[in-house]
């Protein structure tokens, strides 16, 4: 696990979301839609190597026409938007409407910076995870009918996570830098166990597939125990 990825993840658990000081002109929403539900339709922003997880921010910087569009659109509306990760083989139709993974999750312009020639830097901040049903060719931009996929872990679940957020620390803890001897790695008390565990899964450098095979299992503790799976063996393979 290289340290400077690490580190990337550290930082997005310290803030859940990207300061506004970096943005020229940035807005925030003051009526986010609850994470539970979801419009039945929604657009999609499909890429090759990219994966958002419920309540991660995600930077993106929009400069295709179709999805400045969808960009605008979505801005005048809910400020809803769906990731989707493109299924292998993609670039022969990436100008149109290859295949995808079922599997997304939507999140909420939070932030936006709208450049002088058209283009977008905007923040998404994920909401929740969502099944694509269909879509809908009527916009130059990719709309998905959507039902959304809500994961709230209940007491036993949640005492698990608190179980195995001191063994992602421990995997995690020989791949910083610190000063002096001693010292333990501790991500910030007051981020919630299944937030880190999303912020990882999202922000650790992991091969794309194996960051969509966490995002579609069943719930944050089984994502908990499959990325202390995925650590292991790396630990495993740095040993050989």
């Amino acid at each position: 696990m290289k340290s400077t990825s690490l580190a990337c993840a550290i930082w997005m658990v310290g803030v859940l979301s990207v300061p506004g000081t970096v943005w020229a002109q940035s807005t925030t929403t003051d009526k986010a839609p609850r994470a539970d539900t979801l419009p039945a339709t929604i657009p999609i922003f499909p890429l090759p190597d990219t994966v958002l997880f419920p309540n991660v921010s995600l930077p993106l910087h929009i400069f295709e026409p179709r999805y400045r569009a969808m960009v605008s659109d979505a801005l005048k509306g809910d400020r809803i938007i769906g990731m989707v990760l493109l299924q292998p083989g993609y670039e022969a139709n990436y100008e149109g409407r290859p295949p995808i993974y079922p599997i997304g999750s939507a999140g909420v312009i939070t932030q936006v910076q709208q450049l002088p020639d058209g283009r977008f830097n905007i923040v998404l901040q994920g909401l929740v995870k969502f099944r694509v049903t269909g879509e809908d060719n009527t916009r130059p931009y990719r709309l998905a009918h959507v039902n959304a996929m809500p994961e709230v872990p209940t007491d036993e679940e949640k005492a698990g996570l608190r179980t195995q957020r001191q063994r992602l620390e421990a995997l995690l803890a020989p791949s910083i830098e610190r000063p002096g001897s001693g010292s333990e790695l501790k991500f910030p008390p007051e981020i919630r166990d299944e937030d880190l565990v999303n912020v990882l899964s999202q922000y650790l450098e992991l091969d794309t597939i194996d960051r969509q095979a966490l995002l579609e299992l069943q719930g944050v503790l089984s994502r908990s125990q499959a990325l202390i799976d995925l650590l292991e063996l790396k630990v495993l393979k740095s040993l050989r």
